[in-house]
């Protein structure tokens, strides 16, 4: 159950960021015809309802991406494994409030028999289950409640049916969808109700909005998929509303609003998940649209729908990895200070110094001192680091060496007679014991592994580019 609650939790997160796009996109389209905002809440229900996604550079996603993840099918902003590692990190795509969050989470107990991200992970599945089984029963009950109001409808005509046990007209029913409308109506109402039913039915909204509330039962935590079911129920609605005017006519702005005020009602079935048209909430909103809305021109039509397609396809695309991520280019200021050094003899302290200052330090180290073996074959250079943060040397939830292995191989192919290099990481965090981890590499290991004697490709700056970009590539196990 929390594999699933955090592949919910993934694809929430993913759909906030698309529902903020989109809120910002229907701001900016507000004089467009509101189709075009119902339209782009698609890519919000696409990312509510299929984890994985293509990849494309035009992803809108890309200022979002979480680290190490980009290029995958999945937006995986926290970790499946997330429960296992000792010290839990997840990566809300933004680095404040991935600082802020990482900051908050719990640490693994080594003698405790669960990691309490665990327990967090099982308790929020448990209250998410209960939370949605509630929705679910009380949005059946309410449509239950709904039919048996409606049972005793007369048939008017076709799919049309009247009772004096509702208030305002709605459109129920899954596969035939009805039209219920409330006895007594004018002609005029009528024939603007009977439109507005009616181009409900027509583009499926009685599925659509039934689907996008089951959508919100499942992501019912998340409060932007509240205030996203809301507006695009409104922005469904006021399409529907332009859609019965530009059939009717201008001339019955004045008269449709009116009928819509008189038929307003305070809305009872909010969670029902019923396709409730004409008389819901919104109606100021509503009213003041119709009022205001004019005929689009052809160029508004077209670049509505130009922006339209390029942010569906921008929300629901994953962000392609960046170029320079895969292929990194190491700047000539870097492979000078590593030849500047390069050095015969480990006992050379300031030249190893200056190695060790030119190779990558991993996240979270600090080095606090060096110590070197020169007094007798076989000649080691030790690396004293202190940890305050284990995230850069956390690997499938472990300490582990690996992020070290690449320095290890630059620093064996620049100091000639060095035999062992041994990097000592004491914890500074807290979190496990203040226990020193010990990782040691060998001349032999690393010769083995490239197969050739690593000193020749320090032979010139070349070379040692060279060295870098394949070590870059190079997929390294921790030996």
């Amino acid at each position: 159950m929390t594999n699933l609650f955090v592949v919910i939790l993934n694809m929430s997160i993913t759909a906030s960021y698309v529902a903020i796009a989109v809120i910002i996109a229907r701001f900016l389209l507000k004089r467009a015809p509101k189709i075009f905002s119902y339209i782009l809440w698609s890519a919000v229900i696409v990312r509510l309802v299929i984890p994985v996604s293509f990849t494309s550079s035009f992803s809108l996603l890309r200022l979002v991406q979480p680290q190490g993840k980009a290029g995958t099918g999945v937006m995986e902003f926290v970790p499946q494994d997330i429960g296992m590692q000792l010290k839990p990190v997840m990566d809300a795509g933004i680095s404040g409030i991935r600082n802020f969050v990482n900051t908050s989470l719990p640490a693994a107990a080594p003698m405790a028999s669960a990691n309490p991200i665990q327990i967090i992970l099982w308790t929020g599945s448990m209250i998410w289950l209960t939370g949605a089984a509630i929705l679910l029963l009380y949005s059946v009950l309410s449509y239950l409640r709904i039919l048996d109001r409606v049972r005793t409808a007369t048939l008017v005509k076709d799919n049309i049916f009247e009772t004096d046990q509702i208030a305002t007209p709605f459109v129920c029913g899954f596969v035939k969808p009805k039209i219920y409308i409330p006895t007594g109506m004018g002609e005029h109402e009528l024939a603007y109700i009977l439109l507005h039913e009616r181009t409900h039915i027509r583009r499926r909204d009685y599925l659509i909005k039934p689907f996008a509330f089951m959508m919100l039962i499942i992501h019912w935590f998340n409060p932007l998929m509240w205030l996203s079911y809301a507006l695009m129920s409104k922005d469904m609605e006021m399409s529907c509303d332009e859609s019965v005017v530009k059939k009717m006519g201008h001339q019955i702005k004045g008269s449709y609003s009116a009928s819509l005020l008189s038929l307003s009602v305070s809305r009872s079935g909010l969670l029902n998940g019923s396709p409730l048209a004409f008389g819901e909430s919104n109606v100021k909103a509503r009213i003041k649209n119709i009022l205001a809305y004019r005929q689009p021109s052809s160029w508004m039509i077209a670049f509505s729908l130009l922006v339209i397609a390029a942010l569906v396809v921008g929300c629901t695309a994953n962000p392609k990895p960046l170029q320079q991520s895969s292929q990194p280019v190491h700047s000539e200021d870097a492979v000078d200070k590593l030849m500047k050094n390069k050095t015969l003899y480990v006992g050379n302290h300031i030249k190893v110094g200056g190695l060790i200052g030119g190779t990558p330090k991993p996240i979270g180290l600090e080095v606090k001192d060096i110590e070197l073996q020169t007094k007798a074959p076989p000649y080691g250079l030790t690396i004293n680091y202190i940890m305050n943060d284990s995230a850069g040397v956390m690997r499938e939830g472990a300490i582990s060496g690996e992020p070290f292995y690449r320095n290890s191989i630059l620093l064996f192919s620049l100091i000639d007679n060095v035999d062992h290099i041994t990097y000592s990481i004491v914890d500074n965090t807290g979190q496990y014991d203040s226990a020193p981890y010990i990782f040691t590499f060998t001349r032999e290991q690393v010769d083995k592994l490239l197969g050739e004697d690593v000193r020749l490709h320090a032979a010139d700056k070349e070379s040692l580019r060279q060295l870098m970009d394949r070590l870059d590539s190079l997929s390294l196990v921790n030996q």
